[in-house]
């Protein structure tokens, strides 16, 4: 979490869990869900229970204790508009959130997941409703004029990225043996180790390392890039997910979704989280399915 003071991490977590113990308890009363039209039934029910997974700026409890992020702003406006008044985050790990959806600890997935092909074959996606290519966090001045994988394999950079980041496949698509790459926490422990000197780049989504950078003095992001993957630039995108059998839906959350990215509405609700309009997207689930 960028800029979050030790104090401040302690605190999300515990009212993460806390949440999380509650909305189990919850959703363990309720998960014999009936069949049928789920739309039908949610709207009965004046519900929607969303599976978040604590990360910032996709669906976290913030500070003061509140649900919010990209995802779950979007999907308050989106349902209440589908006749759903209500929206139930419930907290899981990330890697919970296909195995809780489609053992109905909740009806929809509103984490900002990456859409692909595996995940395809586990759940029905909506169109994502933002794209994502990557960025490195560089010294000041990008001394070894870093920009691409492939950069960092000609010039031999020490490289870095997170644990489980999709950054690890595409830098060793690029060339990079595995065993090269130091994995770290996440992008703050990546701009320590670049501001230290212990890594020359670290590498991450284009939304988090800008915002990481923000206020160093030693360090700073480079410009957004696709990867290049068997030949083909690689750009990533996010959006809800659903269980294959609730394709109405999908469907009606789809058309809302179109509408707000026809009207500029999508754009304004994630700008206050960081994304900016290179981010938005015309992509469809269908794309990424591939």
């Amino acid at each position: 979490m960028a800029g979050t003071r030790p104090r401040d991490q302690i605190r999300r977590r515990t009212l993460l869990a806390s949440a999380a113990g509650a909305a189990a308890t919850a959703a363990a009363g309720c998960s014999r869900v009936p069949g049928g039209d789920a739309l039908a039934r949610l709207r009965s029910q004046g519900t929607v229970r969303l599976g978040i997974a604590g990360e910032v700026p996709y669906g976290y409890v913030d500070e003061d204790g509140k649900f919010t992020g990209e995802a779950p702003e979007l999907a308050k406006v989106v349902f209440k508009r589908l006749g759903i008044g209500r929206v139930q985050p419930v907290a899981t790990d990330f890697s919970s959130l296909i195995p809780g959806l489609n053992s109905q600890q909740f009806d929809v997935v509103s984490a900002g997941m990456y859409i692909n092909k595996d995940r395809c074959a586990q759940v029905l996606f909506a169109d994502p409703e933002y794209q994502m290519l990557d960025s490195f966090i560089v010294r000041k001045g990008n001394p070894k004029n870093l920009h691409t994988y492939e950069d960092v394999v000609r010039t031999r950079a020490r490289f870095a990225t997170g644990t489980g980041y999709a950054e690890i496949k595409y830098a060793v698509a690029a060339g990079l043996p595995e065993k090269d790459i130091v994995i770290l926490q996440d992008q703050v422990a990546g701009l320590n180790a670049v501001e230290s000197g212990r890594v020359d780049v670290f590498a991450g989504t284009a939304l988090t390392t800008r915002a990481v950078v923000k206020k160093s003095s030693r360090a700073e992001a480079t410009a957004p890039f696709a990867a290049v993957v068997d030949g083909k630039k690689k750009v990533d995108g996010g959006g809800f997910a659903f269980r294959p059998t609730d394709t109405s839906l999908r469907d009606a959350f789809n058309t809302e979704l179109h509408k707000m990215r026809g009207s500029g509405e999508l754009f304004r609700i994630l700008r206050p989280f960081g994304f900016t309009k290179t981010e938005m997207t015309t992509l469809t689930a269908k794309e990424l399915c591939r």
